[in-house]
């Protein structure tokens, strides 16, 4: 009998969130099913014994997987199997990922595996907000060392109210979304997008998840005590010696610190710090410097280069390239910088250069998005591109890691709020990054900014981004916030905190904490420099352009939409898409056509405004209502012996009477000279109400002839009377026979 044990947690809502363990997956070191309503994942994680020799390193790895089978939905594709992760799937392993790193041991470095798959969803309640929890779960009643629990929540302002976990309906009406990871006592994690919120807004927000995340850090503990899972296990995975170690610092840190305060280039700096290495380890001979010490003594020289940074940030108020720590490095930017794309941008700020490239395309350019529980289409698309060159990396550009997907993320979410609502094109920015230092996700947003603009691009209001960094000891007691941080300082750093926003507030946020004890003090600080520093990078932006250009770039396509009645739609189609190809194929258009809240949207694309017109033209003609009296172009459609049919509007045929052709009496409508295919010039003179028929003229267009006498109008045969002889006997007719 399976007596697995449970611990619930109740949200301000009342909803409740339940952990089990002892059920499922039990050879994993740790495994919890963690259900919220009809939403449903297992979390579980599995550690290696020893590390692998060399490792100096965490080797984390997480993996969040949704199956379609939890929604009910057969995947796409040729195999109907789940295949690669997801972007979204991506996103969520990093925000787990993120939050659970800093808080294993220093020296533990064997393989930790985490894997999450969703087995049941109902499509209300939003899985990837649990992730963080089911994870920490699963690690608190494991005997992996981890300085945990942590849990995530995501926080969104729904009409002005905060809201724990929302669903999805709340999210669309939401002003502020973020995602928070925190221990009991600190905040490890936040990332997320907002309508230009205020400084002070987000840290409400933050302080709100915090509590939310507390309650259930205490429901892990209790559930960590009832499995009997409080003591870790032991594991020894670094070989120190600490003799070697107080040479190293003895002997290098007093050079190492007149380099950290030289204020030298990253390259000359790099080199630099090389030499001191190399140096040290001549005075081995072949024998005595083997890999272990090789290894050792590069561990113990990345500590003295981390402390001689700090100190000379803490002490002097110096960083690695001479600023200030409130300072931003010179800035220089450029639009139009390459002719083919409908927009482009070069921004650079020190050694971090970005590379942005905007194209606006039309409803057949729109990313289809079929996730699990995400299906729809998306209009606003940026990719961020990585290569080994930025860095100056002699090796391979393999394929977008989770890296590429993070970054480009969080540029997406800081630029889409500025993209104007019912903007008729696809959007589709590229950020190449062609050197970085630093922050080169906050290049993207700068970047993509300016080419926004400089394609045409109507956005709301400019924006601009920038990375903060922190140096802190004693639990924050003695601390420098650090604007616009260089690479080395976010991997000596304690802190990395990335701010974008417009001048009327903050757009979108991602910060990651490598400390205990982070006060809201210093995230006010970090929040009130951030502001400052993206205010003087705006202001450099706008020296660039002042606003977008009023027109588009000559090759880029035109568009025009237009809305028609729902009814029309087909009749536009035509069948099997005859009048829609028909159309395109003569105007040279692109013309795409979609029902939207009962109502028809056309959208015709072209670089050429004739052919924009021309296609324009021919769907109004489909959709208007034909009027008596007014004067139509149409086209002989055929030729009857009592008249001619008529396409005077697309789709629409009258009947043009051989008495209407001409003021002459006609025995035949080729007396007029008029044959099939021919154009002619017709007015509608009438519509008959019951059978909807249209009746058309073209004498009346024609100038009456003088002493011109009204005959009576000859019957259509259908009308005419049956001819009956009452003095003479006629000839039967086929009925009689």
């Amino acid at each position: 009998m399976i007596n697995p044990t449970v611990k619930t947690i109740t949200l301000g809502d009342g909803r409740t969130i339940t952990l089990e363990t002892g059920k499922l997956a039990k050879q994993a070191d740790g495994s919890v099913v963690l259900r919220m309503n009809n939403t449903m994942m297992l979390a579980t994680v599995c550690a290696a014994k020893d590390a692998n020799p060399g490792t100096d390193f965490m080797p984390l790895q997480v993996e969040y997987k949704e199956k379609y089978s939890a929604f009910g939905r057969f995947p796409g594709g040729f195999t109907r199997r789940e295949g690669r992760a997801s972007d979204y799937e991506i996103l969520t392993c990093r925000l787990v990922d993120r939050a659970l790193r800093p808080l294993f041991p220093d020296d533990f470095h064997a393989e930790v595996f985490v894997n999450i798959i969703l087995f049941s969803t109902d499509g209300q309640d939003m899985p990837d907000a649990l992730a963080g929890l089911a994870a920490s779960a699963a690690l608190a009643v494991s005997d992996i060392p981890f300085g945990g629990p942590i849990s995530e929540v995501r926080v969104a302002r729904v009409d002005g109210q905060f809201v724990v976990n929302p669903t999805f309906d709340q999210l669309q009406r939401a002003d502020m979304d973020i995602m928070v990871g925190a221990t009991i006592d600190n905040i490890m994690m936040v990332e997320g997008e907002m309508n230009e919120v205020s400084e002070a807004e987000l840290l409400e927000a933050i302080k709100f998840a915090h509590e939310a995340i507390k309650v259930q850090c205490q429901a892990q503990l209790e559930l960590m005590e009832a499995v009997g899972k409080t003591e870790k296990r032991t594991y020894c995975h670094e070989v120190n010696d600490e003799d070697l170690r107080a040479d190293v610092k003895a002997k290098l840190y007093d050079a190492v610190y007149a380099i950290a305060k030289s204020g030298q280039g990253k390259h000359e700096r790099t080199a630099a710090f090389e030499k001191i290495v190399e140096d040290y380890q001549a005075q081995f001979s072949e024998e005595e410097l083997t890999d272990e010490k090789q290894a050792l003594i590069a561990r113990y020289y990345h500590d003295v280069e981390k402390e001689a940074m700090r100190r000379c940030i803490l002490d002097e108020g110096i960083r690695l390239d001479g600023r200030k720590t409130t300072e931003i490095r010179p800035i220089w930017s450029e639009v139009d910088s390459i002719p083919g794309p409908h927009g482009s941008a070069i921004f650079t700020r020190g050694e971090t250069q970005a590379l942005a490239t905007v194209t606006l395309g039309t409803k057949l350019d729109e990313k289809i998005v079929d996730d699990v529980l995400n299906n729809g289409k998306e209009r606003f698309l940026l990719h961020y591109n990585f290569p080994p060159f930025a860095t100056g990396e002699a090796k391979p550009q393999r394929g977008v890691g989770r890296r590429e997907v993070g970054h480009g993320n969080l540029a997406h979410r800081a630029l889409k709020p500025m993209i104007p609502e019912n903007y008729p094109y696809v959007i589709r920015i590229v950020s190449d990054i062609l050197e970085s230092n630093g922050s080169s996700s906050m290049a993207t947003v700068c970047a993509g900014t300016l080419s926004l603009m400089d394609a045409g691009v109507n956005i709301k209001r400019p924006v601009s981004g920038i990375a903060m960094g922190l140096i802190s000891e004693n639990k924050g007691k003695n601390y420098a916030v650090l604007s616009d941080i260089l690479g080395d300082e976010d991997h000596l750093g304690d802190m990395d905190f990335k701010v974008t926003g417009t001048t009327q507030g903050i757009t979108a946020t991602q910060m990651d904490i490598k400390v205990d004890g982070l006060s809201y003090e210093i995230l006010e600080n970090a929040l009130a420099q951030a502001k400052e520093g993206r205010a003087h990078i705006l202001g450099k932006i706008l020296e660039t352009i002042a606003e977008p250009r009023a027109d588009l770039k000559p090759h880029a396509p035109r568009l025009e939409v237009i809305e028609i009645p729902k009814e029309f739609i087909g009749a536009v189609i035509g069948p099997g898409g005859k009048i829609i190809q028909g159309i395109q194929e003569e105007t040279g258009a692109v013309i795409t056509i979609e029902e939207i809240d009962n109502i028809g949207r056309v959208e015709i694309a072209s670089a050429n405004k004739a052919s924009i017109d021309a296609a324009l033209a021919r769907v109004k003609a489909i959709v208007a209502v034909p009027e008596v009296g007014e004067i139509y172009q149409g086209k002989i459609q055929s030729i009857m012996p009592y008249g001619a049919f008529v396409e005077f509007m697309p789709g629409k045929d009258g009947l043009l009477h051989i008495s209407e052709i001409d003021w002459k009496r006609l025995e035949t409508v080729e007396e007029a000279g008029l044959k099939e295919g021919d154009a002619i010039e017709v007015k509608l003179v009438d519509i008959d109400q019951k059978t909807g028929k249209f009746k058309l003229s073209r004498k009346v267009l024609l100038p009456r002839p003088e002493g011109y006498t009204e005959r009576p109008e000859r019957p259509e045969r259908g009308d005419r009377p049956e001819r009956h002889d009452h003095n003479r006997g006629r000839r039967p007719d086929r009925r009689d026979r």
